[in-house]
């Protein structure tokens, strides 16, 4: 989900239904949309927690009708997903449009979406916040591009998956942090901030990391050319990135009427590359499963077992497997490392959500099987119920810090 969506919500709905007024920090400013200015209201002045400088902040104006409406419907991006994964099961012609002009499909569509995350970014502000945070930021970076590799290593090997699906999931897992995790850690009552700069970092950082990574650990399954995905990262994700925040900057009342309508454009633009990958694998894996199909005399359990054993059975396994594996090493990882219950639950969500998408435009542009996209393609469905699904859980456990909600921390 597009960036943007995370600030809408964290305007109009506090962390906590006791809040009566939202917390603000001058250390952490809002820089994904700019502040509007209101000339007939006062300023907020805000000291900060050390007691040394004071900063005024323009009284928040309640979000407007409709654009609550488009931010209500950008957040239900999970239901899109299923929705669009059951379609694409029952009736798969439905996407053959969009998947008859891949991967150049994929890639424009990937790219807009980055185009959209860029809309919404100031870099100046993004690398004032880093340079203040530096610690936790760096941490979970690291977290991001050590641990779910490894995890993608490991399920693969254990599950003894294809040599095809193997580098499905482990792509997958060298990918950078998705843009839903934001929303995902907003609902958690975790860290916001530093689950957006943890993105934006990783994001960039995916023009050689991805590659890097996926050459040393999928070049033992199939032939992996890593300039080719180094040059593919950056056109779709880093310079639309880059060229957004120029329009931001260059155009900025432009952007503004755009701006609202990114979060909604984004949730559907990912949800038709995933279902269209899954679309387009759905023939092969009903093939796969045809044994299962066969024999009605098999027992329920029997009958289960035998469609788990099936490619697609195996393949749900192994991404809910990496998706739920870091979630619970990252959580424990940040814990170790002695940060607050915010940042764990940022670090944790920002770690086991990936941006799937821009594993389905590598896999589809740089691989030859086209079951390489069908990890990153479920994932998208199963990353994104499992995320919401830890989100809802932590939301009814609040944070032994939840007065410091806002803060990304003293690291």
């Amino acid at each position: 989900m597009s960036l943007s969506s995370c600030l809408n919500h964290h305007i109009s709905h506090p962390f906590s239904p006791s809040t009566k007024t939202p917390i603000f920090n001058p250390s952490k400013p809002t820089f994904l949309i700019p502040p509007r200015k209101f000339p007939h209201q006062k300023p907020l002045k805000i000291r900060s927690s050390n007691g040394e400088s004071e900063q005024s902040f323009p009284t928040i104006q309640e979000q407007p009708k409709w654009g609550k409406m488009v931010s209500d419907a950008a957040s239900l991006y999970p239901i899109y997903v299923t929705l669009g994964g059951v379609v694409a099961y029952v009736r798969p012609s439905t996407f053959y449009w969009f998947v008859e002009k891949a991967p150049t499909s994929y890639s424009l569509g990937l790219g807009l979406i980055m185009l959209s995350m860029g809309l919404t970014l100031e870099l100046q502000d993004l690398i004032n916040l880093f340079l203040q945070n530096s610690f936790a930021i760096i941490f979970g970076c690291l977290a991001q591009y050590t641990i779910m590799p490894v995890l993608g290593l490991v399920i693969s090997k254990i599950l003894r998956l294809s040599p095809s699906l193997s580098a499905g999931l482990i792509l997958l897992s060298c990918c950078p942090g998705g843009t839903a995790s934001n929303v995902v850690t907003l609902i958690a009552q975790g860290d916001v901030a530093l689950s957006i700069v943890m993105t934006v970092c990783t994001t960039l950082g995916a023009v050689l990391l991805t590659p890097t990574l996926t050459k040393i650990l999928v070049g033992t399954y199939v032939p992996v050319d890593a300039l080719k995905l180094s040059i593919s990262t950056l056109q779709v994700v880093v310079l639309p990135i880059l060229l957004g925040s120029y329009m931001q900057s260059k155009f900025p009342k432009a952007v503004k009427r755009v701006t609202p309508f990114s979060p909604l454009f984004t949730v559907l633009a990912a949800s038709l590359l995933a279902c269209s990958v899954f679309a387009e694998n759905f023939v092969h894996l009903k093939s796969s499963m045809a044994g299962a199909s066969l024999s009605s005399d098999l027992s329920p359990l029997l009958h289960s077992k035998a469609i788990l054993s099936s490619e697609l059975g195996v393949t749900v396994l192994a991404v809910l497997l990496l998706h739920f594996a870091g979630f619970f090493v990252g959580y424990i990882a940040a814990s170790v490392a002695g940060f607050r219950e915010t940042q764990r639950r940022a670090i944790s969500i920002e770690v086991g959500m990936q941006n799937s998408s821009l594993g389905v435009v590598l896999a589809t542009a740089h691989f030859s099987s086209s079951m390489v996209a069908l990890p990153p393609a479920i994932s998208a469905v199963i990353m994104n119920i499992m995320g919401s699904s830890l989100g809802y859980f932590w939301r009814c456990i609040n944070p032994a810090d939840l007065s410091t909600i806002s803060t990304v921390g003293d690291k």
